[in-house]
């Protein structure tokens, strides 16, 4: 995987969220403590968990990261 997670997710950026992923890279943009160079699962899910009181569903997250891992291969 050459791109960070944070990268991978900022191509979803939009002024006028449609769908959660969008919403969801929105609101990790203002997230300034986002751990933006990490490419690891476990480290993302646990600042997620812990910090990520904008996303209404760790599904959310899972979805992303699965694109994620396709967009990587």
């Amino acid at each position: 995987m050459s791109k960070s997670f944070y990268h991978f997710l900022m191509k979803y950026r939009h002024p006028s969220p449609k769908d959660t992923i969008s919403q969801f890279a929105n609101d990790a943009y203002l997230d300034h403590d986002f751990p933006k160079q990490s490419k690891d699962y476990y480290e993302l899910t646990a600042y997620l968990e812990l910090n990520g009181h904008y996303l209404e569903s760790m599904s959310i997250f899972d979805e992303a990261w699965q694109l994620y891992m396709i967009a990587e291969k």
